[in-house]
């Protein structure tokens, strides 16, 4: 199975793709995660609704056919680590790729976001799109030590 976050954004700073790569490399071979940055639509004089539209095109276009797609979204399921622990096991039982998608400086596509299978949000409060990526990263991890017994997880 592959966990591919799909991220809008291409520029990060060097300390938060070490901090990626640091919890990446963790995963074990039968869970593999992968990031996909998808390029951020130019804001120039365009509308919203054309910015979205394009950013959606770039996302459906690095998604793998049959992917369950999870959206992050301020609106979703607040999930604990616990229950997004409980998640990955039910994801991990259905076999399917996971697409979980983060969004650019606007969001993403409304019409994109309620299609998706699942929404979470990752917190209360608004992160930079860098964080998110990292948090993340670093919740699935910890997600699968608790599935694996792993000792990183401590309650």
């Amino acid at each position: 199975m592959r966990l591919l976050i799909v991220a809008v954004g291409q520029r990060v700073p060097d300390w938060a793709q070490t901090a990626w790569d640091d919890y990446a490399k963790r995963f074990p071979p039968e869970l593999r995660v992968e990031l996909k940055a998808v390029k951020t639509e130019p804001r120039g004089s365009k509308t919203l609704d054309t910015l979205l539209a394009a950013e959606r095109e770039r996302i459906e276009a690095a998604i793998p056919r049959g992917a369950r797609i999870v959206a992050l979204d301020e609106r979703g399921a607040h999930l604990t680590t616990a229950a997004l622990a409980q998640r990955l096991r039910g994801w991990q039982l259905e076999g399917d790729d996971v697409a979980l998608v983060i969004g650019g400086p606007d969001g993403l596509q409304p019409a994109f976001r309620d299609a998706a299978h699942e929404r979470i949000r990752l917190s209360d409060m608004t992160l930079p799109h860098v964080f998110a990526r990292i948090l993340l990263v670093e919740q699935l991890y910890r997600a699968w030590s608790i599935n694996a017994g792993h000792t990183y997880h401590r309650e």
